[in-house]
């Protein structure tokens, strides 16, 4: 177990490394310069075409509507990576990391809207009358054939990382904060938590959506004025906390109090990959799920998907970053989501752990029911729809191991296979850019989407 252990920490340092973080970074500032730096630009639209996504136009085809597709997208990516993630990459890379989680998102943005272009656009409608697409989907209805085996490469890690970042790994993070806030033993949060997700993940992506239109926009707020309360009672630390994460970004960060010091290098590293691990711009995900929503315009699906990037990234990761910031507990020498239990607890006394740990079941229930969407369409485009139910089933049980089970390798391994699904999916995004630059030109020439 041992040999295994270091030959997938090998292969994560290798995949996370400096070739990775260009792919990524390159690949979303490519876009945005192709794209004339339009998802920047239509931010403020972007919030207006949530607004008017909650409804279908007419001439819409799919199965709920673009609304309750960037939620369940957003169930999926707001999760342990905005409490845990966060913190971690502060813990190991300074500050600087946030600013680092900061660029990520900007040029994350381009990357989700081109994910989510030609995911509507090349989408399949399968035997059963659902809509289905993403990465694979494009990869073999909109590239040459030389590039399919991209695609089967795609959907195999997908469907891997569907049980390990999107279901044992959010399983264990809940069973833990359960644990330590309310003493709840492994087993009976695994029981309850099976039954639930059940309850949802067997009724399919109408089910899911449902539930992810009303949860998610709930949990968000909820968390959000938790953190707003954290900074104003240390609103005086705030302006500091900036100052100090932007020149960190860029010096790295001296040793201080139990934290150990960073290099700018390691800023970028741990910012970068914590920021995709967080909002999945250029793993294709959103994709999978944008597909499903009800539309006629791949365009308008991008720009209400590339928005899930803003908002999980800029706005919900900031809040966490800030809060750990300006209760200064990050020298500590805590990490991961007990750092962010830390700050809570620091500044609500008595409750703050409490909030804190129902947070993060909220956030890390959502994720496990996005994923298993992403995760079941992945089998399906292996094989088939036939694969769907058995699927379902399967990956409601292993809830109930994931939140019983000891999960530090099942990190290292979901880290890993988040890389080797960005890779087959920006390299397509790369080679299907002309296309997304001439549907938003055409899109964006019209008076109506100004």
């Amino acid at each position: 177990m041992e040999h295994l252990h270091n030959a997938v920490s090998w292969l994560n340092d290798l995949v996370w490394g400096i070739p990775m973080i260009v792919l990524i970074l390159g690949t979303g500032f490519y876009l945005q310069v192709r794209l004339k730096f339009m998802p920047l630009a239509k931010i403020i639209y972007g919030f207006r075409m949530i607004w008017i996504s909650r409804k279908p136009g007419a001439e819409a085809e799919g199965q709920i509507t673009p609304f309750a597709a960037l939620m369940t997208a957003l169930s999926g990516t707001i999760g342990t990576g905005n409490i845990a993630g966060v913190a971690t990459a502060i813990t190991f890379g300074g500050p600087g990391a946030l600013f680092w989680m900061w660029a990520t998102a900007f040029v994350g943005m381009a990357t989700k809207y081109a994910e989510v272009v030609v995911a509507v656009k090349y989408r399949e409608v399968d035997d059963r009358g659902e809509h289905s697409g993403g990465p694979m989907f494009a990869i073999r209805n909109g590239l040459a054939r030389r590039w399919h085996w991209l695609g089967f490469a795609f959907a195999l890690f997908g469907g891997l990382a569907g049980f390990g970042i999107g279901n044992m790994v959010q399983a264990n993070s809940i069973s833990e904060a359960m644990g330590k806030a309310f003493a709840m033993p492994p087993w009976a949060t695994g029981v309850i938590l099976t039954l639930l997700v059940g309850l949802v993940v067997l009724g399919g992506i109408k089910r899911i959506g449902a539930v992810a239109e009303k949860v998610v926009p709930a949990m968000a707020i909820f968390y959000i004025l938790c953190v707003l309360v954290i900074l104003v009672l240390f609103a005086d630390r705030v302006p500091g906390a900036f100052a100090t994460i932007f020149s960190d970004a860029f010096t790295g960060t001296a040793a201080a109090g139990g934290f150990l010091g960073s290099t700018v290098l390691m800023a970028i590293q741990r910012g970068v990959a914590r920021g995709i691990f967080s909002n999945e711009a250029g793993l294709g995900t959103a994709g999978i799920a944008q597909a499903a929503g009800s539309t006629s315009d791949p365009v308008f699906s991008g720009v209400v998907g590339m928005m899930g990037t803003f908002i999980d990234t800029i706005i919900v990761c900031t809040m966490t970053g800030l809060a750990i910031m300006v209760t200064g507990v990050w020298v500590d020498g805590e990490t991961g989501a007990a750092l962010t239990s830390t700050a809570f607890e620091t500044a609500l006394p008595g409750v703050g752990s409490y909030l804190l740990a129902f947070a993060l079941a909220l956030f890390a229930f959502t994720t496990i029911l996005g994923w298993a969407y992403y995760s079941e369409k992945c089998w399906e485009f292996l094989f088939g729809t036939v694969s769907a139910m058995p699927f379902r089933i399967i990956f409601t049980i292993i809830v109930f191991f994931g939140a019983t089970q000891s999960l530090d390798f099942a990190w290292l391994v979901a880290d890993t296979l988040n890389a080797l699904m960005a890779i087959p999916n920006l390299v397509s995004l790369l080679l299907l850019s002309p296309l997304v630059v001439r549907l938003t030109n055409e899109y964006f020439a019209d008076p109506l989407h100004r």
